[in-house]
């Protein structure tokens, strides 16, 4: 998936079918001139309907749909015939699409299963028909319900990434450089800050067949809690990830201050965070000799594995893959 086509963000509106009106169709044939009241049922309007895909990864679809209509139901007819139900709206989402209230910013609801479905606006429901009013005193009701309308309004789609461990580091730290080496993605990749300005996901082939999804999220800098940077934009995806992986360069000034920097930015966030496993690889130690590595492992953070690794050189990988994979099982 490249990273234009990645969008994690959408307002529609939605307005689901008015319910069609019943009939006031009284029942006529030969030698029954008079016959009683026989109009049947409007039909429901259709709903609009989200629906989880396993498949997608992005909203991207939806970026140009910014009205999504139902069908209205029928009308009833004669012989108490009840109207058609007016044909549902479908959109797919990714699992991990979060729905939201455009004007009062509450969660309606939440997709994370494969064909799971939720309605976003019901259908109105149909109007009765006439011989549903008939009584003693009223033979020949001339009258029915209209259908009730439909509903409509403005909601916001967002989608926060389902991926099984999520690259958490400074800008430049080598994020995409190592979603690359060990995943068929290829996102940006150039030697200045910020070249990853939307997440990128890749599947990681290990042994026996298996495999797990990374996602490679844009840079946190001190203050994205606070929306400095891209700030809540990617903080969220962070949140459905099951395991996280912090990366910080060889040569970085102080690693163990910017790993408490990171940690941080997460805990502001969402406390929650600190909560799931963590791995810290120590990326480009192709540059790093072995007196340097013995110096670096000195102060490196406490209560948390390190490894070395090199996407560029392909150094440690293998042992990166083995450690993510005793993490996530």
């Amino acid at each position: 998936m490249t990273e234009g086509n990645f969008i994690d963000y959408i307002k529609i509106y939605a307005a689901s079918g008015n319910g069609g009106g019943g009939s006031t169709h009284l029942h006529r044939e030969k030698f029954i001139t008079k016959g009683g009241p026989d109009g049947g049922d409007g039909g429901r309007g259709g709903h609009v309907i989200l629906r989880g895909d396993k498949g997608m990864w992005t909203l991207h679809h939806l970026r140009f749909l910014k009205h999504s209509r139902a069908e209205p139901g029928g009308y009833g007819s004669k012989s108490r015939s009840t109207g058609k139900d007016g044909a549902d709206k479908y959109l797919e989402v990714p699992l991990g699409t979060i729905v939201r209230d455009a004007e009062t910013q509450e969660i309606l609801f939440e997709i994370t299963a494969h064909g799971e479905e939720k309605i976003l606006v019901e259908g109105g429901k149909g109007g009765l028909g006439n011989w549903h009013f008939k009584s003693s005193t009223n033979q020949t009701p001339r009258y029915a319900q209209p259908g009730m309308d439909g509903v409509d309004g403005w909601f916001q789609i967002e989608l926060k990434l389902l991926a099984d461990v999520g690259l958490v580091g400074f800008p430049n730290a080598g994020k995409s450089t190592l979603l690359a080496a060990v995943t068929a993605a290829k996102p940006k990749i150039a030697d200045y800050a910020f070249t990853t300005l939307k997440p990128n996901l890749g599947i990681v082939d290990y042994r026996n067949h298996q495999s797990f999804v990374m996602a490679d999220i844009p840079g946190i800098i001190e203050g994205a809690s606070e929306g400095k940077g891209l700030g809540h934009r990617f903080l969220r995806h962070i949140e459905r990830n099951a395991a996280l992986l912090f990366l910080i360069p060889a040569d970085a000034d102080d690693i163990q201050e910017a790993y408490q920097i990171l940690l941080n930015e997460l805990k502001k966030h969402n406390p929650e965070l600190l909560d799931k496993e963590r791995l810290l690889a120590i990326t480009k130690c192709d540059l790093l000799d072995e007196e340097l590595k013995e110096e670096i492992q000195k102060e490196l953070p406490k209560g948390i594995a390190t490894l070395f690794i090199s996407s560029v050189a392909q150094i440690g990988l293998v042992e990166l893959k083995d450690a993510i994979w005793k993490l996530l099982n």
